[in-house]
């Protein structure tokens, strides 16, 4: 039966089209999404759907997707519309599951990204100087300008945010910029300084001399960077070792500027190592014939190739446990008077000899493993009379310092972030004192900032820790073994991981963590708010007044961090203790710390954050959980310092569950760039095709892997999204002619109802747990196989006649209509986390006269009563031999032995009796969609139509006898049967009877 039958070209024959019960909908056919959207959007703060989504969930177990804040310094990328719809994804349909899920959306507004920013547009693009930071007011007044960026992007993405059809509480956002919230940050800092856990240390860090601060693992990122190489020769001295008297050790670096901080050699007990002679050597090469080198065993073969020695041989084995009683001079011993100290060898792990020569040059101010080392045996090097005192070889401009003498004012790096003279120049003196065994270039991976994408270096400052491994105090009492990092482990272990492979990434980024370095050298930011008192060692004591802290947080939460930096500051917080030596640090907060805190002041404040108060998590024996759902990058970001923030704190990780993503690339599984005309932007996509075709992207997607997307993909989606809106449309058309006074009782239902009924209900266990686990790409595509394959192309199709040709008092029909109504009513729900927009149009034309939004709908429940698995293996029969006939149809039609389906009567022969009985019931011309059929037992003639995958099943497609119905187009010896409308079956006739009752004229 066609949706549209056309009217006879016999001028006599009768219009029936208006006794026929076709689809009729406003719905359209054609989304115009792009349009409609912003309607909806509109719609949605008309009604005050967040609110009524609030009210509604009072009593609730809440459910809490706590935002990880993005920067408020540009537009949003595609990167950052799919996690905001992944988050809105998992707040509506936990919402919908039976949570309170509330969602607040946030950001970070400190920090170096805005810093930057503000800088470039308001001072390096125009040639003017940065402010002086030591005049109060200039320091305040560009915090303002710092304060307006942030503002000015925050209310330009919140826009975009919204128009993905992200639900949330958009008028009251979370800020880190807001005053409560540095209020909140400064006081997280004093815990740790109560705790004992944060102090100030010198430590080698990573420092952008671009940027001229500290960074931090999370703000670094890897790229290609060819380094200068160098083989250097360490004269041994140690009179322990007289027969080694002439020979060197021998190191490998690719940062030759480190050497002047060099203050010892790491080597590996584990190593073979032997030493080795130069018996012949190029006249002008500078390994010499004679040289005695110590080198290991496994690598000396390539040290000699890289020096261009053309024979050697081994004198001797050492073994790798005696090395720690040598010692050597410095190569650049002598140099401006400087670098006359003993060299001694250290044992370190992280010493192999997989390359390089079996040793590591070690410089404590420039690297953590040469600190660590260094700081490990400083209590034995003091007392063999070695200074274990760390230079500071290289100032915040990447210059050398007097540290390093021969070569002050040399640059590492320059202020462009440009490699700088100083390799050359340390190269050059060793050459000079025949102390450069070998040189090179190596293509490597290497640090750079991700902001000003220039290579950092690691350099020694005094800088503000927090300690990984110290015992943190409670009411003044330790716990031996109560660690930052204990607490964190084990916090870890208690914490759902989506996918799993999350836990073990930051376990191990945590179990090697080295401390927390959290100051900054900036001026945008939460200051270290406290008070010090210099120890002369570069460490400090930290006043500890509840009164001065309480000064400070009160102080925050009415004027914002800027009272930090004001005229009289100092004397306004200490009050009375004014007068004793504590100085006030300048330093501001790692961003880092800014993020990790924001649980304390959303997740903690009711004043602030009404709707997320009384939050009882499972972990304090309540029912309540909290989602953290960030880039999988986040393990060593937010994920990362919130777990230790909070863990510092308050003994345990502030969430329950942590779901990442990957990131977005282009179809072709490059990175995207601007440069390749590869990317995707979210706007444009919603422009030309809409919000909702970005979600049902992002919800198909794998997002536990790197995603792709591009024309390809989208029109793909477009086409997917397209079919389920034509099924949605006919469902809504269909059901315009539904009562639900004429509703069925299922079991009073036709079987084939019956079935669809069990299809749904098997569909609602599936998409429940789907939903549940947050696989939204099953979600996806169990909606989208049931729709297009269940019920388009069977159900639907084999029911359209009898939906729009029988009486209107046919029970089938209504059966039929009760069924369609509680599939629709299921499907807009299911729907409605992932196709937000389309599936609240649909549900205005489902429910026209309700005020509710499908939003504040729960998904629908005890449709597992619908289950009959001994009728839907019956009904695996009657598919079965369907598929069996309708393949035969194809061939019948593309031969063009016949047009429609309802030109045909197929003979069906069954070979097994039992498949027989199942069929005897069954009327299969409804079923194939023919006019008539017949069904034999036996064997087939040889040319039927047969499927390998259906065995006993054979057809052979026969002409339907007969006369065309007028009505229904069906062909079938009982047209003329009824003499008051002799052009149409008698079921039809009966139809056209029952609508002359109702006064339509035939």
């Amino acid at each position: 039966m066609s949706e549209k039958p056309q009217k006879s070209q016999n001028s006599d024959a009768k219009d029936y089209s208006k006794t026929l019960f076709l689809p009729q909908t406003e719905f359209p056919m054609r989304a115009g999404l792009p349009q409609r959207e912003p309607e909806i959007l509109k719609r949605w703060y008309e009604i005050g759907l967040y609110e009524k989504l609030r009210e509604s969930a009072k009593g609730r177990a809440k459910f809490v997707l706590h935002d990880g804040p993005p920067y408020a310094n540009g537009n949003i990328h595609i990167g950052t519309a799919l996690n905001k719809i992944l988050k809105d994804l998992v707040t509506k349909s936990q919402q919908m599951l039976g949570f309170d899920s509330n969602y607040v959306p946030g950001w970070d507004c400190h920090g170096l990204p805005i810093e930057w920013k503000v800088e470039e547009e308001h001072y390096r693009k125009k040639g003017k100087q940065k402010p002086d930071f030591r005049d109060s007011t200039a320091m305040i007044d560009f915090r303002k300008e710092c304060r307006a960026y942030a503002t000015h992007w925050l209310n330009v993405q919140r826009e975009e945010f919204k128009r993905l059809g992200v639900i949330g509480d958009w008028a009251h956002p979370y800020a880190t910029m807001n005053y409560p919230a540095e209020a909140q940050i400064a006081r997280e800092l004093m815990k740790f300084a109560a705790n004992g856990t944060l102090y100030r240390g010198s430590k080698p860090v990573m420092w952008s001399v671009v940027e001229k601060t500290a960074l931090a693992e999370a703000e670094v990122e890897y790229e290609d960077y060819t380094s200068d190489m160098v083989w250097v020769k360490f004269p041994v001295t140690s009179p322990a070792h007289g027969a080694l008297a002439s020979a060197s050790v021998v190191i490998w670096t690719t940062t030759p500027w480190t050497l002047p901080g060099n203050r010892a050699i790491s080597f590996s007990p584990k190593i073979a190592y032997g030493l080795y002679k130069v018996t012949d050597a190029p006249a002008d090469n500078w390994a010499k014939t004679g040289d005695l080198l110590i080198l290991a065993d496994a690598l000396a073969a390539e040290v000699f190739k890289q020096a261009r020695v053309t024979a050697f041989e081994k004198v001797r084995d050492i073994p790798g446990d005696t090395m720690d009683a040598i010692e050597c001079a410095h190569p650049l011993k002598g140099l401006a008077g400087g670098y006359d100290f003993i060299v001694p060898l250290l044992s370190g792990d992280h010493v192999t000899d997989d390359t390089g020569t079996g040793f590591v040059h070690t410089a404590p101010s420039h690297g953590r493993e040469d600190f660590d080392v260094w700081t490990v045996n400083t209590r034995e090097l003091d007392a063999r009379g070695i200074s274990s005192a760390i230079p500071y070889t290289v100032d915040e401009n990447g210059a050398y310092t007097d540290h390093a003498p021969g070569f002050a004012g040399k640059r590492v790096i320059n202020d462009k972030g440009e490699k700088g003279d100083a390799n050359e120049a340390v190269i050059k003196a060793l050459v000079e004192r025949g102390m450069l065994l070998a040189r090179g270039r190596l293509k490597h991976q290497y640090p750079h900032s991700w902001r000003s994408k220039k290579p950092v270096i690691f350099r020694n400052t005094p800088q503000w820790f927090i300690a990984m491994d110290k015992d943190i105090a409670t009411d003044g009492k330790t716990k031996s073994g109560d660690t930052l990092r204990a607490r964190a482990l084990h916090a870890i272990s208690v914490t759902q991981w989506v996918p799993p492979s999350g836990e073990n990434r930051i376990n191990g980024m945590i179990e090697a963590r080295p401390d927390w370095v959290i100051s900054r050298q900036r001026a945008w930011g939460v200051p270290i708010a406290v008070f010090v008192r210099e120890k002369g060692d570069g460490s400090a004591d930290i006043l500890q007044d509840e009164a001065v802290n309480t000064r400070i947080g009160d102080a925050f939460e009415k004027e914002g961090a800027d009272a930090w930096y004001a005229t009289g500051a100092r004397e306004r917080f200490l009050g009375s203790r004014a007068n004793e030596d504590w100085q006030k640090v300048d330093d501001i907060l790692d961003v880092w710390f800014d993020s990790g805190s924001t649980h304390a002041f959303v997740l903690e404040d009711p004043v602030q954050f009404p709707g997320l108060a009384g939050i009882k998590r499972k972990v304090d024996g309540g029912t309540d959980t909290v989602m953290y759902l960030e880039g999988s990058d986040q393990h060593r970001g937010w994920f990362h310092s919130s777990l230790l923030e909070s863990c510092g704190t308050r003994g345990r990780a502030p969430y329950d569950i942590v779901l990442t993503h990957g990131f977005t690339q282009a179809e072709d599984g490059r990175k995207m760039s601007k440069s390749l005309g590869n990317t995707i932007e979210p706007q444009a996509v919603i422009k030309e095709s809409g919000a909702d075709i970005l979600r049902l992207w992002v919800a198909s997607c794998d997002y536990t892997d790197d995603q792709r997307i591009g024309p390809e993909i989208l029109k793909n989606t477009v086409e997917t999204y397209r079919k389920l809106r034509n099924t949605v449309r006919w469902m809504l058309g269909t059901l315009h002619h539904y009562k639900p006074a004429d509703a069925v009782a299922p079991a009073e239902m036709p079987e084939l109802e019956r079935l669809m009924l069990h299809e749904l209900a098997l569909r609602a266990e599936l998409v429940r747990k789907a939903y549940e686990t947050f696989d939204f790409k099953n979600v996806v595509a169990t909606l989208s196989a049931f729709l297009n394959s269940e019920l388009s192309a069977f159900y639907f199709d084999i029911r359209k006649d009898t939906l729009y040709c029988d009486p209107p008092s046919s029970l089938t029909r209504k059966a039929a209509l009760t069924t369609i109504d509680l599939l629709c009513n299921s499907i807009l729900k299911w729907l409605a986390p992932v196709l937000s927009f389309t599936a609240e149009e649909g549900w205005r034309m489902y429910k026209p006269d309700a005020e509710a939004s499908v939003h504040l709908t729960l998904f629908p429940e005890g449709l597992e009563q619908f289950h009959d698995d001994k009728l839907a293996a019956k009904w695996e029969t009657i598919r079965n031999v369907r598929r069996v006939v309708t393949g035969a149809l194809e061939l019948e039609r593309a031969a063009k032995n016949i047009g429609s389906s309802l030109e045909a009567s197929p003979v069906i022969y069954v070979a097994a009796r039992d498949m027989l009985a199942t069929l005897f019931d069954t009327d299969l011309a409804e079923i194939c969609i023919t006019s008539n059929y017949e069904v034999r037992e036996g064997e087939a003639p040889a040319a039927a139509f047969r499927l390998d995958a259906v065995p006993g099943v054979a057809v052979v497609v026969e002409k339907a006898v007969g006369t065309k119905c007028a009505r229904s187009w069906k062909i079938s010896p009982t047209v003329g049967e009824d003499p008051e409308y002799p052009d149409v079956t008698p079921r039809d006739a009966k139809a056209l009877r029952e609508w002359k009752a109702l006064g339509v004229s035939v």
